[in-house]
C-alpha cells in the first residue's frame, strides 16, 4: 500500500508491505490472510540503492529483500529517498537521507508500536539504514547488503554491539569482496556474512540467494 511519509525535505513516497499481502501473488486468499499473524514479528525499514544511478524502492534487490523479510513474518516500510520516484527534495549524498530514513523510523514505530525494529540497506542505502539505526536505541538488528565499504564511513555500523549481518556478491563490480572482509574482520560482534556465489552487486541472476541468506540470517 502507497504511503506518504512526511520528510525533512517533503513527502517521501513509500510502500508497506504486510506479511499476507507480499508473499503471495496477487491477493492473499482468505486462508493465507488468517494465517498471518495479527502482530508482525518486527517492522524492518529498508533503504535503496543510490537514487543517481537508477536505484528506488521498487528496484529488484529491493523488492525481492521485503519479500523474504515478509516471509518471515515481518513488516517492511520500503521508501524513496528525496528527489527518487514521487518524493520530494534533491538528492544531497548523505545528510539529507539520513534524515529521510529517520522520517522512515518515525513512520515504522508509530504504525507498528511495540514492534522491533530492524534496519537494513541496500549499496548507498545499507550506509544509510546502518548508520542511523546503529545511533537509534529502537533499532535492534541492523543488515548490510552490498555495503560500499571504500565509498562511506561504516564506522557507527563496525562500532555497534547490535547484532550486524553482512550479504554480498562474489563478483561484486563496486564493492570489493576483499574489502568487505577486511571490514569485517575488525568490526565488533555480534556478526555474520554471507557471500553469494558468482553474484554482482545487484544480485542479478542471484536474487534468490540473496533473499534465502536474509531468511537465514533473520530467522
Amino acid at each position: 500500500m502507497t504511503h506518504h511519509i512526511p520528510g525533512p525535505a517533503g513527502r517521501l513516497e513509500a510502500l508497506v508491505d504486510d506479511p499476507a499481502s507480499l508473499c503471495t501473488t496477487g491477493q492473499p486468499t482468505p486462508e493465507q490472510a488468517a494465517a498471518a499473524p495479527r502482530e508482525p514479528r518486527s517492522v524492518v525499514v529498508i533503504a535503496h540503492p543510490h537514487p543517481l544511478y537508477g536505484g528506488t524502492m521498487n528496484t529488484k534487490a529491493v523488492f525481492q529483500a521485503a519479500k523474504a523479510f515478509c516471509r518471515l513474518g515481518c513488516a517492511v516500510v520500503r521508501f524513496n529517498f528525496r528527489g527518487a520516484g514521487r518524493s520530494e527534495g534533491t538528492f544531497s549524498d548523505g545528510p539529507g537521507e539520513m534524515g529521510d530514513y529517520r522520517a522512515a523510523l518515525e513512520f515504522a514505530a508509530a504504525r507498528y508500536p511495540g514492534a522491533e525494529i530492524w534496519s537494513a540497506g541496500i549499496s548507498f542505502g545499507s550506509w544509510v539504514a546502518t548508520t542511523v539505526g546503529a545511533e537509534d536505541a529502537r533499532v535492534t538488528r541492523l543488515l548490510a547488503i552490498a555495503p560500499p565499504i571504500d565509498s562511506y564511513d561504516f564506522g557507527p555500523l563496525a562500532r555497534s554491539p547490535k547484532p550486524k549481518f553482512f550479504i554480498q556478491g562474489e563478483r561484486d563490480e563496486i564493492c570489493p569482496t576483499r574489502a568487505l572482509w577486511q571490514f569485517y574482520a575488525h568490526a565488533d560482534e555480534p556478526k555474520d556474512i554471507a557471500v553469494i556465489d558468482a553474484a554482482d552487486h545487484l544480485f542479478e541472476g542471484r536474487l534468490a540467494e540473496m533473499a534465502e541468506a536474509i531468511e537465514r540470517f533473520m530467522e
